[in-house]
């Protein structure tokens, strides 16, 4: 119990370290800095520059093809093109990514920590990477140490499993809701910004306790048009841009969160299918795409 509460606890911090990363908590750019780097490195044990980096690119182009890393290739194949080249193991996890997604994502937490350390040990120029690798060592004798001095070797490892289990559980389930599923812009098309976020994006409805589980990505949409918006104002921005919306005829998507789940994994089956067929006619895929 106490292990899944510091898995809750640890997500919510991040939710913290996201927002501050987007410059809404201090009015000072270096204040918002110095909070995420403390807070993603030294409590949630991410890299706060490899975060920041990743995530500046999937503003820049959500769900746009060779430019968005969140659709880039990993275990998941997001691109029909990408689940073609499937082989082995990831073949077989491709063929049922959609409904292995959920559990798949009690990994996650695991590899986010080690995607943080692979990053800050790497030979390229990385910006603090000592002051990182500093906030993550004091994280580990804090938090992850005593676990082992004060535990059975067996129960500590139980106990870590479930943490990072549930950690990577409530962050996948925050963040695949926004964009997986909806519209997938190909290289060269062109799109103004304000469509582009749009088209790309979905918010889920439930109000102040969606905006509390999720961390305000429950209003992706205005996040993606006003990224340095606190999250109070997410819920009033709202009623304006559904209103341009109808105004420049653009769709709008919101659903709740069980209904934007059921799409991911439909989404996720349907991509997976081309794992059958590596000969899909590229045409195909591309007339899926904005």
């Amino acid at each position: 119990m106490i292990a899944a509460a510091f898995g809750i606890l640890f997500t919510q911090v991040a939710f913290l370290a996201h927002e501050a990363n987007h410059r809404q908590i201090f009015a000072s750019g270096r204040a918002n800095d110095r909070l995420a780097l403390w807070i993603g490195n030294g409590i949630v044990g991410m890299s706060q520059s490899w975060w920041a980096t990743k995530h500046t690119r999937h503003h820049a182009n959500p769900n746009r093809v060779g430019k968005d890393p969140d659709i880039e290739i990993d275990t998941i194949s997001f691109l029909d093109e990408d689940a073609a080249t499937a082989r082995g193991l990831r073949r077989w996890i491709t063929l049922r990514q959609g409904w292995l997604f959920f559990p798949l994502l009690t990994l996650e937490g695991l590899n986010l920590h080690a995607l943080a350390f692979r990053h800050l040990l790497s030979r390229g120029e990385v910006k603090g990477r000592w002051t990182e690798l500093g906030l993550l060592a004091l994280r580990f004798a804090i938090f992850v140490a005593p676990v082992f001095v004060f535990l059975p070797i067996g129960m500590a490892f139980a106990f870590l499993g479930v943490q990072l289990a549930v950690f990577g559980v409530y962050m996948g389930a925050s963040f695949a809701p926004n964009h997986k599923g909806m519209a997938v812009i190909a290289p060269g098309a062109k799109l103004d910004f304000f469509s582009k976020q749009v088209r790309t994006s979905r918010n889920i409805s439930g109000g102040w306790w969606a905006t509390w589980l999720m961390g305000g990505l429950n209003y992706q949409i205005e996040h993606h048009l006003f990224p340095n918006m606190p999250r109070p104002y997410l819920s009033k921005a709202r009623e304006i841009v559904r209103e341009h919306c109808e105004t420049l005829n653009v769709p709008y998507v919101e659903t709740t969160l069980l209904q934007s789940y059921g799409i991911v994994i439909a989404y996720l089956n349907r991509v997976g299918l081309a794992a059958r067929d590596p000969f899909e006619c590229p045409m195909t895929s591309a007339a899926r795409r904005v």
